[in-house]
């Protein structure tokens, strides 16, 4: 029973978030024809008016996010060519990353150097730990337990450290940037902006959602390794 009740609030930590994100997403993806502009042209009007050197808006199917790599403002097409309050506020926010960028916020910089790092070193200790078994055939000799486990912490521990490099990062271009933006420009109604921050803090949060992700598996491989 109470192990039964113990699952349960674990997938709620771990799945919640995820569902409350896209939930809130869809809650406000409706058009509203009395937008000034889709998102792609608020993000287009954003990078004009804060005179953002170089950045360009284009469409995606990788999910949205601002690549300070290309210097490139991605939506996916929904939010691109929609007047909804969640293409609108999405297209702020990541217009709020290429600010960040612009003012030399280290953050986004440690972040930038981190993730690639952080990619190989989860993919190569994922292949380690899978190919483990067939190392030990192969060299006769079993793999210590602590290598293995090592191995497979690595990679999860940094991507964590990426996900505790992202959370203030991506609060502070929903809030610090994108929500003032947003009703200082008067481009949301006043009776709007509470709908905005939850689609802004929504934003914020689908890092946390995957964050907890890498918790779960993290969980699995350490289960998997304990039964070795």
């Amino acid at each position: 029973m109470f192990l039964s009740i113990g699952l349960l609030i674990l997938l709620a930590l771990i799945f919640g978030p995820s569902l409350w994100v896209k939930f809130v997403m869809k809650r406000y993806s409706k058009e509203k024809p009395e937008m000034p502009g889709t998102g792609g042209e608020l993000a287009k009007h954003l990078i004009e008016r804060f005179t953002l050197k170089d950045v360009k808006v284009e469409v995606t199917e990788l999910g949205d996010h601002y690549d300070p790599v290309e210097k490139k403002v991605r939506l996916l097409r929904e939010h691109y060519e929609s007047k909804s309050l969640t293409a609108v506020a999405i297209a702020a926010h990541e217009v709020g990353h290429a600010i960040q960028d612009q003012q030399g916020d280290k953050r986004l910089a440690t972040r930038t150097k981190m993730i690639p790092v952080a990619d190989k070193v989860a993919r190569w200790s994922a292949a380690i730990i899978s190919l483990s078994p067939v190392i030990g055939i192969i060299t006769r000799h079993p793999m210590p337990f602590s290598l293995v486990l090592l191995l497979g912490l690595s990679g999860f521990i940094a991507r964590m450290m990426v996900h505790a490099v992202t959370l203030p990062i991506e609060f502070d271009a929903s809030f610090a940037k994108a929500l003032p933006v947003l009703r200082e420009g008067s481009y949301v109604s006043k009776s709007d902006e509470d709908a905005v921050s939850r689609i802004l803090r929504a934003a914020a949060l689908t890092y946390v959602s995957a964050a907890l992700a890498d918790i779960l598996n993290l969980g699995r491989w350490i289960a998997i390794l304990l039964r070795r």
